[in-house]
């Protein structure tokens, strides 16, 4: 079964390779793929003065990237009369999701990351064809748009340097450029070669006003460890600012939206968040309730729209022979809802998952995944030491009995709100009063020369 939130209409506008995704009706079309065509967003004549924000996000794997720009997008358009946000992205799913009003999404022709953590275009077309288009189209946005304010999500120069161009250009525009961060990345001794590969820090030093890290440092220093020449280490720690997480709400209730019955009563919700490295925890909570029979409350499993369709058929097949013990749905846009009345969660421990059980305030055990990264037990790990979660590591033993006692102690377990952690949760006000602050400034300096 699929159940859908709101959902919009991605509208071909022309020549190029861009999609713009804006508010519009639910539609139950197939999610269209490869090389799109649109042309640039364009400043409406009755405002051209009004802050712009253009967000950038690769989406190269998951949902994270996307969850987040959107969140932040929204916060910045409902804190700003006439603000509009643009949200470059390129998520296959974009137009699954609903847009506040002063808000849309430019769609990039889509890549995928492969097992071996190597990337190749979701279309039959070249890598390096399908850079170059993703390229245009984010230069034709920015031409159009031009914003006051970028802020890039996660990768200093892009998805295979596709930012450099963008930057260049708004750098000597003086346009404001931020680097948004999230709270872990991985281990330093897996980001420092990563980072040197891509020119990460290269482009961080250059370019950025700001870098803003969406957590805590007193939980998690993402760049601490990496060996930076002190001077440039300098000037980085000069602009970073710890915003603290990113709180979510739920979203408006649209009169189309459907729910499976068991969200009618007590659940438990396992989510392994958009499902494309979530097998392991799949299966492990199933094999939990085949184990154990006497498993108080029942589970609602969201699948995720990537899982691999030949696994979600043999744990549907699973599933069935349980008896309404456990349902599943592949994908909501809105899982807010689900996350909200949930009596625990089950999850991975991603990042925007971790935000809406702090958000909901939901009693939760994490599974976090170690390969390719580690980001996600880092980040498990630091939670359950300040006692906001609860961590089963798989590599401590995949026995459904450990599982099965998990599930059967989580809803008496204590919810994150029992531990006070002063700024936990204010991310999106933080990053709103940034964007302002950086709004009513002098015009940037222009970027200094790579020597």
């Amino acid at each position: 079964m699929v159940v859908a939130g709101a959902r919009v209409t991605a509208r071909p506008t022309g020549r190029g390779n861009g999609v713009i995704v804006g508010t519009g009706p639910p539609r139950n079309t197939a999610l269209a793929g490869g090389t799109c065509a649109g042309t640039p967003v364009t400043v409406p004549g009755d405002a051209p003065s009004a802050l712009r924000v253009l967000i950038y996000s690769h989406d190269t794997f998951g949902l994270g990237h996307l969850r987040r720009s959107r969140a932040i997008a929204h916060a910045v358009v409902a804190a700003s009369p006439g603000a509009q946000a643009v949200i470059v992205s390129g998520s296959p799913v974009v137009d699954r999701y609903a847009f506040a009003p002063g808000v849309r999404a430019v769609r990039l022709p889509s890549v995928t990351k492969l097992t071996d953590g190597s990337y190749a275009s979701a279309a039959a077309t070249p890598l390096v064809r399908t850079v170059a288009d993703r390229t245009a189209a984010i230069v034709r946005t920015a031409e159009g748009f031009r914003p006051h304010i970028v802020i890039v999500d996660k990768e200093p120069a892009g998805f295979h340097g596709e930012m450099l161009p963008v930057l260049e250009r708004e750098a000597a525009r003086g346009t404001k450029l931020v680097l948004g961060l999230r709270d872990v990345l991985d281990e330093a001794d897996r980001l420092a070669p990563e980072w040197e590969r891509k020119g990460a820090v290269e482009a961080m030093d250059r370019f950025y006003h700001e870098i803003w890290v969406y957590g805590l440092g007193h939980i998690h220093e993402p760049l601490a460890g990496l060996a930076l020449p002190p001077d440039i280490a300098a000037r980085i720690g000069d602009r970073l600012i710890y915003t603290g997480y990113l709180r979510r709400e739920v979203p408006e209730a649209r009169a189309h939206r459907r729910e499976v019955a068991m969200a009618a009563g007590p659940f438990l919700l396992a989510t392994p968040g958009g499902g494309g490295d979530g097998a392991g925890l799949i299966d492990w909570v199933i094999a939990a309730y085949e184990a154990d029979p006497g498993l108080p409350l029942p589970c609602l499993v969201a699948f995720g729209p990537f899982l691999d369709p030949a696994l979600r058929g043999g744990f549907d097949r699973r599933i069935a022979a349980l008896g309404g013990r456990v349902a599943a749905i592949t994908f909501d846009s809105e899982i807010e809802f689900l996350m909200r009345k949930a009596a625990g969660v089950v999850a991975m421990g991603g990042y925007n998952t971790f935000c809406e059980i702090l958000s909901f305030d939901r009693p939760a055990v994490l599974v976090p995944r170690t390969e390719p990264r580690r980001e996600q037990a880092i980040r498990a790990l630091a939670a359950e030491r300040l006692g906001l979660v609860r961590v089963l590591l798989e590599e401590d033993g995949r026995a459904p009995a450990r599982m099965a006692a998990a599930l059967r102690a989580l809803p008496g377990q204590p919810e994150p709100s029992r531990v006070v952690v002063p700024g936990l949760l204010d991310g999106l006000d933080a990053v709103v009063g940034r964007v302002r602050a950086l709004s009513t400034a002098q015009p940037a300096l222009p970027c200094r020369a790579i020597s």
